[in-house]
């Protein structure tokens, strides 16, 4: 029996375990990327393992979050950032260079290799036949020093595409119908595999749309084949001799086959306030927008852009109508300035801001009180906008450049004949504001601003484990409702100790007093808890507020390994959901011993005097984690006994 490409990649960098489905498993890590508002702590973390160099082929950090510099935290985590990535071997990507993906797409993404990020979309990497990971930083922190990912082996899924595209349908109508099908939990423990006759009409731009949101499912990441389509987007940025040709062997087996056919596909929008809420871009035409914002790392390649200016050309946005551009990079900018496409978009009266994730995770442009905005980003979470009361839809750029020119939700194909852009022949290659790592480390001096704080410290996991039921969540809870992003919180994701003030800020603006009036305790949620962003201060700041384990009927994949690393127990109820409240007071006894010998945990419910079982499914290595109080004190004792 033939291999996938999944197993292929997988195969040539598994360090241990066996590739059977479920089954926990550790690769190499060929390399890495963090951003501005992961890669603070990220490199703190580096920095407490006492390695002197990265050990990965390549590391390179980004700023592109917290671009807009509002107050001297930010600026001040960049120069950390910079002196850090200087020190131990790692390239800076400056702030204005763009947003991580793109430019890891067009600059060093190599197919065949493995990536690994402390982003949630990351597998937008898969769509240059990457096996690319989300994961939390201490994570990606310990890549760097050289140590494997481990994760559990997903089962693979063939997506096998046929026919091609219609008139105005995008990649973006990939993957929302996608996610229409599967929901926001369809891809869990699962990597999507592409195939099929369908992808050789699909541009790496269009490949890594799908791929980018395929986060969204809660697939472990997403791949397309490296092929001549591969080869030629490293032919136009100058780097084909990193191109192989990687596909599944034509016997290849997989656990799991569905069919798209591209040719049915039409427009489709995700309502508020979830990726998986999708429907048919006809079914809510006409709803009245104040705002429309186009880029990400989903939608801001020149593909994307070069459709929304050829629109638009010509033509005027309506006055009460605010329309922002994003490039996904600097290069996307120099490209579409060069093409005309650039002053398309300004004189049609759209603002174009800098390359950078901006919108996306709150940095600016946030929408009125109440106002419906529409975007070609890849997540609507309530209150991630920056407004706990907007309503926000997520689109293609052809529906975003359709409404943005009526004011209301337009399908595109009411624009008549669709736009065909032609291939990119030539990239403008201009790489200086990506700075290479000193010569000379020595020479290096780390500059740390006074917001960036120690670690937050952990003891080892208790015998006995008693508190209250802090807070009791419904499912589908994300990181954005556990600790929101935007201008306000992002400022301080080097300092645990301030940005725990936030925790579940959108959801209980009295939890954080509850949780240090009660010295700690325990959360209670429904399915799918920590879905969303890979930000690991989601788990890190409740870890800071006395938290000790989180009860859930299930975990998202990045985040319950945040909880692991961050000294966190996970526990898994099922009917014992509708028996426990809010505020009632359980007691875990002989923990430890149940933790090492993969048993049950017996928890006693004092306040209604009921008895339960819950299993924290920790595989032995991840217990030997808890147990240890957390990643990093399990990486520190480890070098020490070695």
């Amino acid at each position: 029996m033939g291999k996938n490409l999944v197993e292929k990649i997988l195969g040539a960098h598994l360090v241990s375990g066996e590739l059977q489905t479920g089954a926990e498993i550790g690769i190499s890590i060929d390399q890495t990327l963090v951003q501005d508002a992961t890669g603070t702590m990220s490199f703190l973390q580096f920095e407490a393992m006492n390695v002197s160099r990265v050990k990965t082929r390549l590391s390179v950090s980004y700023a592109d979050h917290n671009t807009l510099q509002t107050s001297m935290e930010n600026s001040d985590d960049h120069l950390y950032l910079q002196t850090v990535a200087a020190k131990y071997g790692v390239y800076f990507s400056r702030p204005g260079n763009g947003i991580c993906h793109q430019v890891h797409l067009e600059r060093f993404a190599i197919p065949g290799q493995t990536l690994l990020g402390s982003d949630s979309h990351t597998p937008t990497c898969g769509g240059l036949g990457m096996i690319a990971i989300g994961s939390g930083g201490l994570d990606v922190a310990v890549a760097m020093a050289g140590g494997p990912f481990f994760l559990h082996t997903p089962k693979v899924v063939l997506i096998r595409l046929l026919g091609r595209l219609g008139p105005w349908a995008s990649a973006k109508d990939v993957i929302l119908t996608l996610l229409q099908r599967l929901t926001v939990t369809g891809g869990t423990g699962k990597i999507f595999e592409y195939g099929g006759a369908g992808i050789k009409a699909l541009s790496i731009p269009e490949r890594s749309t799908i791929t980018n949101m395929g986060a969204e499912l809660g697939a472990t990441t997403s791949i397309f084949p490296s092929d001549e389509v591969a080869r030629q987007f490293l032919r136009v940025q100058q780097r084909e001799s990193g191109w192989m040709e990687m596909g599944p062997d034509k016997d290849a087996s997989y656990g799991e086959e569905m069919e798209i056919d591209l040719s049915s596909l039409e427009p489709m929008i995700a309502k508020p306030h979830s990726p998986g809420n999708v429907c048919r871009v006809r079914e809510v035409e006409g709803t009245k927008v104040h705002q429309v914002c186009i880029g990400s790392c989903t939608n801001s390649s020149y593909q994307d852009l070069m459709v929304v200016a050829r629109v638009l050309k010509g033509k005027r946005i309506p006055a009460d109508v605010s329309v922002t551009i994003s490039p996904g990079s600097r290069q996307v900018l120099e490209l579409i300035a060069r093409d005309g496409a650039l002053e398309d978009l300004i004189k049609a009266g759209a603002r174009v801001l800098e390359p950078a994730c901006g919108p996306c995770i709150g940095m600016g442009q946030v929408p009125p009180t109440g106002a419906v905005s529409l975007r070609t980003f890849n997540r609507n979470f309530k209150g991630r906008c920056g407004s706990p009361n907007a309503e926000v839809y997520l689109a293609s750029a052809e529906t975003a450049a359709a409404t943005a020119l009526t004011g209301v939700i337009t399908d595109p194909r009411d624009l008549g004949q669709p736009i065909k852009i032609k291939p990119l022949k030539k990239a403008i290659i201009d790489d200086k504001l990506v700075i290479p790592p000193a010569e000379d480390p020595s020479k290096v001096e780390i500059i740390r601003g006074p917001n960036i704080k120690e670690l937050p410290k952990k003891g080892p996991l208790e015998e006995t484990l008693e508190g209250d039921i802090l807070l009791k969540l419904k499912d589908d809870i994300s990181t954005d409702h556990i600790l929101p992003a935007g201008t306000k919180v992002l400022a301080f994701r080097s300092n645990i100790q301030a940005i725990s003030k936030f925790v579940f800020e959108y959801v209980d603006s009295e939890f954080v007093n509850r949780a240090k009036g009660k010295r700690g305790g325990f959360i209670l949620a429904g399915t799918n808890y920590g879905q969303g962003s890979s930000r690991e201060h989601a788990a890190m700041a409740p870890m800071h507020l006395g938290v000790k384990a989180v009860l859930a009927k299930s975990f998202a994949r990045i985040h319950r390994d945040n909880l692991i690393n961050s000294g966190i127990l996970p526990l898994y109820v099922a009917d014992d959901y509708d028996l426990i409240d809010q505020g009632d007071r359980l007691k875990m006894e002989k923990v430890k011993k149940a933790v090492k010998e993969g048993e049950p945990i017996n928890v006693i419910n004092v306040t209604k005097d009921k008895k339960m079982r819950l299993e924290h499914r920790l595989t032995p290595r991840e217990a030997e984690i808890v147990l240890a109080g957390g990643l990093l004190n399990y990486q520190v004792q480890g070098a020490k006994g070695g």
